[in-house]
């Protein structure tokens, strides 16, 4: 018989697209999220506790459905991530925190809106902002042409010409130059590399800022991508981008000539995939 811990957090583990999160109900303020960092270090550390990308804490909020607070494997809090928004809004009315499959809630990008429908969540983005195309820089003896946009979090995009070029390509070694690069100081990047497969495909492999490392899926990465790449004339909505995980991500957003060259020419943006429930259990302090 197991020997009683002297305290037990309930969590909940999700996936979005191979992005995996522990979800924490904190609306009766178990923890206080701002002096959380050495505990979400090590509850997302793998293979010595519950192992995860991210952690998510759902708090009361006075004018949305509820707040999140989202904070990266290093515990470096993040105003976005597009994967962990889907999960968290499944969370929500799973749990009976929203009664209704439409919901808002509120993160550090701003106000985001959510439909659950089954195990497929879409959500509208927050408008992209800063988009800046077609610029050089150099990694590992290699010149690639990048381009920057704020999807809600900072990336870079850097599209490949073939399927090849992106399945060989370092992704950690390029990534981790670029997430760091002077160019994207003081707050740093996450670093997206992608292929256009025809007008409504791509293919996507993804360095996040935070994890330090190529994940599976990234939602606001794949968003990034593919308005960088109607940006450049290449895609129409609505983009499936295909992630390593094995998974697709769609893309929807409208694309106004009159909105000029730079991010105001999109609108409506919304990111649609999969939010699956791992399993629920509760967390043991011996392993913190």
């Amino acid at each position: 018989m197991m020997e009683p811990s002297s305290r037990t957090i309930s969590f909940t583990k999700m996936t979005g697209s191979g992005n995996d999160f522990i979800i924490i109900d904190n609306r009766s303020h178990i923890l206080d999220a701002d002096q959380s960092a050495p505990f979400i270090r090590a509850a997302c550390r793998r293979k010595f506790s519950v192992g995860a990308d991210g952690l998510i804490f759902i708090q009361e909020d006075p004018e949305t459905d509820f707040q999140w607070r989202f904070f990266n494997a290093d515990s470096s809090e993040a105003e976005m991530c597009g994967n962990g928004a889907r999960c968290a809004a499944r969370f929500a009315f799973l749990k009976g925190i929203v009664s209704q499959p439409n919901m808002t809630f509120r993160t550090r990008a701003g106000i985001i809106a959510a439909e659950v429908q089954g195990r497929r969540v879409k959500i509208r983005m927050t408008p992209p902002e800063k988009l800046l195309l077609d610029f050089p820089l150099e990694s590992s003896g290699h010149v690639f042409s990048l381009n920057f946009i704020n999807t809600g979090v900072p990336h870079v995009v850097g599209l490949l010409d073939s399927k090849e070029a992106l399945d060989s390509l370092d992704v950690h070694k390029h990534g981790n130059f670029f997430r760091f690069h002077e160019k994207f100081q003081p707050a740093g990047t996450n670093v997206n590399f992608a292929h256009v497969q025809d007008r409504n495909h791509m293919l996507i492999r993804t360095y996040e800022r935070g994890v330090e490392d190529e994940t599976l899926a990234c939602g606001t990465g794949a968003m990034a991508s593919a308005l960088v790449a109607a940006a450049k004339g290449l895609v129409n909505a609505p983009v499936q981008l295909a992630t390593r995980s094995g998974e697709t991500l769609t893309i929807h957003f409208s694309q106004s000539d009159s909105g000029g060259p730079g991010a105001e020419q999109f609108s409506q943006v919304y990111l649609e995939g999969d939010a699956r429930v791992v399993y629920e259990a509760d967390l043991w302090d011996e392993t913190l």
